[in-house]
């Protein structure tokens, strides 16, 4: 009698026990970050280089004896980008395309870049988009930044030139060449053959980015 009251008090014990006992809830939790609607202000976020210094060698180098030499003749050089990082790209490519007809939809998503390119209707997105064209200062450009190009690797620079008369300028040689032709900016053939004596190669697309040189071409 005795040993069944013990048995009946520890399974009773137990069975509390077990009721008490919490379970642990094994499914993974599901965060939602908060996507934030396209538009100018995304613009600011993920800056951009106009430094030479922050480009890659041997571009570096290369592109700062070519600047030397430009100074020296007289010429008029703006630089508005060398470096970019792979989220400014990203935030580019996609305004760019959305700005001139892709669906907001068919955009790619970015780690790390929550940005939401579907607005409640087509024609708010594409304004957006538009915006933002309009902050990165691309409202010339007839293609889509890439993705990948020689800016993320440090390896390309966006700049305008200009200069008034003829250009007397230095090849990475030192001889001295002389340009009477027009057009007397970057897009000049017979400076492009100068800037290829220091390694800088005007963008081989032609007026589709005027003002983008680098390593290769593209």
């Amino acid at each position: 009698m005795h040993r069944r009251l013990q048995q009946s008090r520890f399974l009773f014990m137990a069975t509390r026990q077990a009721r008490l006992t919490p379970t642990a809830d094994r499914a993974p939790a599901v965060v939602s970050i908060a996507r934030e609607l396209s538009g100018p202000q995304w613009c600011a976020r993920f800056p951009g280089s106009r430094q030479i210094d922050d480009l890659h060698q041997p571009f570096k180098s290369n592109m700062s004896s070519f600047k030397t030499a430009l100074d020296a003749a007289g010429a008029t050089v703006i630089i508005s980008a060398t470096f970019r990082p792979p989220e400014r790209a990203y935030l580019m490519h996609w305004s760019w395309r959305i700005a001139n007809g892709a669906k907001p939809e068919s955009a790619a998503s970015m780690n790390g870049v929550n940005i939401e390119w579907v607005h409640p209707t087509d024609a708010a997105s594409r304004k957006a988009a538009e915006e933002m064209v309009t902050a990165f200062q691309m409202n010339g450009l007839q293609v889509a930044p890439a993705l990948q190009s020689r800016h993320t690797e440090g390896a390309a620079i966006d700049m305008n030139i200009s200069w008034s008369d003829g250009l007397e300028i230095r090849s990475s040689d030192g001889s001295a060449q002389t340009i009477e032709s027009t057009p007397r900016t970057g897009m000049n053939a017979e400076l492009h053959k100068v800037g290829a004596t220091y390694g800088v190669l005007k963008f081989s697309g032609g007026a589709a980015d005027r003002p983008h040189w680098s390593d290769n071409g593209h």
